[in-house]
């Protein structure tokens, strides 16, 4: 049975910070052995055997007493580079991408390049909560498109702050939202269902994520089990203007407008 060479190189180069070290002080030149030791901070010997190790794999070559990566020991460092930069990207994302996926939100890997993520923290356990409520509060002036699972008092003020500015809100929420603004929030309720520049309409299903979209942002709340805010993530990215725009639609599609469900109720 062939041995997976792949994997042992892999288990080879990540088994030791002086190998990575050593990769990435010939990424930057090439260098003799007495420079390299003193740049990794290691001993002769040990820089001696890992370069041994490294010409084996065609990593290195010598050439007028220096060692220099050869291009697959350039395609090496930089996918060793890369990988370290998914794994960072993954433990900053984490939660907000799991808990999208809980829900099965379908949100795009290539959503994740770029934005700006607020988290909720035990210092802070609000954090994502009221990043929303400014956006919303903010949003005077421009066509609003946004998805809730919860509605709270802080949303209804912010939501009337925009209105007062010139705003234009379509909203979309379940009837667990619509339960909970009508016997709590009743003022609320009846401004959705009377003014012009507010259309709001309800899903059979539950929601288990948030969005807010205008302009040219799109803001995506993931929500825990217990429907807290714990991540917002802002971006101008198109790939997440174009998922939050065809999420926003699908749900207006398969939803029914406020006062319907309202006057069956």
């Amino acid at each position: 049975m062939a041995s997976d060479t792949g994997t042992d190189d892999a288990q080879y180069l990540a088994g030791s910070p002086v190998r990575v070290a050593i990769l990435r002080t010939l990424d930057r030149e090439p260098r003799r052995p007495a420079a390299i030791t003193e740049a990794v901070d290691a001993t002769r010997t040990t820089v001696g055997r890992i370069l041994s190790g490294f010409r084996e794999r065609n990593w290195v070559v010598k050439r007028d007493g220096a060692y220099r990566l050869t291009p697959t020991g350039e395609r090496v460092h930089d996918a060793y580079e890369t990988l370290l930069g998914e794994i960072e990207r993954a433990d900053h994302y984490g939660q907000f991408a799991a808990e999208l996926e809980r829900v099965g939100a379908g949100f795009p890997a290539a959503g994740l390049e770029s934005g700006t993520l607020t988290a909720a923290t035990d210092r802070d356990p609000f954090a994502a909560l009221d990043q929303v409520i400014e956006l919303v509060r903010a949003a005077g002036g421009s066509q609003v498109r946004a998805v809730s699972p919860i509605v709270t008092a802080q949303y209804n003020e912010a939501a009337a702050t925009a209105l007062e500015r010139g705003a234009s809100v379509e909203l979309v929420v379940d009837r667990d939202v619509v339960e909970t603004s009508v016997a709590e929030f009743g003022p609320a309720t009846d401004r959705a269902l009377t003014d012009d520049d507010t259309d709001v309409y309800v899903t059979a299903e539950p929601i288990g994520y948030g969005l807010f979209r205008r302009d040219d942002l799109a803001c995506v709340i993931a929500y825990d089990a217990s429907n807290n805010p714990r991540c917002a993530l802002e971006s101008r990215d198109p790939v997440v203007l174009e998922w939050a725009d065809d999420r926003f639609e699908r749900l207006v599609e398969s939803a029914t407008p406020l006062s319907t469900v309202v006057a069956e109720s």
